[in-house]
């Protein structure tokens, strides 16, 4: 049975890569597997990649493995107050993911990518988030849980399985020898994720 935590954006990806009649929730040895399509194993991982790393380090022992990365290009926040109909509309997040962002997620992943039976799948989304209020506001930290996140559309996905096709997500224009300084600037990231990269 898929866990009573799974959000909707969980459930859509796993869908679309093992459509309905396909295995999932699969248990395989001590593990759970989200879905199994074709003899490949397939982990959908919203959340970092550093939690999937000593199963993935596993199930690649035996079995090819395929792990689906989602990125929010654009995601769009709802927040639901208590006893009201939500606001569709919601607002747009100032935070937009590109696929730079994947580097942030790698470094804990570092010791598991390359595999040769592994395949990357980063899938640019456009998501909606839907918030609620904390019961009480808080001194510090944020006066809202997410409760779920959605699928509106998928924009692209590029599938990684080698070292060049980490290189090909690097910006086109970004010179043969390049600093962090450099890196920030062609791909319109912020100088931390630059470092993280370089």
């Amino acid at each position: 049975m898929p866990s009573v935590m799974e959000t909707t954006l969980h459930r859509q990806l796993k869908l679309l890569y093992a459509p309905e009649g396909a295995p999932q929730e699969v248990t395989l040895g001590a593990y759970r597997i989200d879905a199994v399509r074709a003899g490949e194993l397939i982990e959908i991982q919203a959340a970092s990649l550093g939690a999937l790393r000593d199963k993935t380090r596993t199930l690649l022992a035996t079995h090819p493995v395929r792990i689906v990365k989602p990125l929010a290009a654009n995601r769009r926040i709802v927040l639901r107050q208590p006893g009201t109909e939500t606001n569709p509309r919601g607002r747009l997040s100032p935070l937009h993911e590109g696929w730079l962002h994947l580097f942030d997620d790698l470094v804990h992943f570092v010791t598991v990518f390359p595999h040769p039976r592994l395949t990357l799948d980063i899938v640019l989304t456009e998501q909606l988030e839907l918030r609620v209020p904390r019961g009480h506001r808080r001194r510090w930290g944020r006066n809202y849980r997410v409760c779920d996140r959605s699928l509106t559309a998928v924009l692209e996905v590029r599938s990684l399985a080698t070292l060049a096709d980490l290189v090909a997500l690097l910006p086109p224009d970004l010179p043969t020898e390049f600093t962090t300084a450099d890196l920030a600037r062609t791909g319109s990231i912020p100088r931390w994720l630059a470092q993280q990269i370089g």
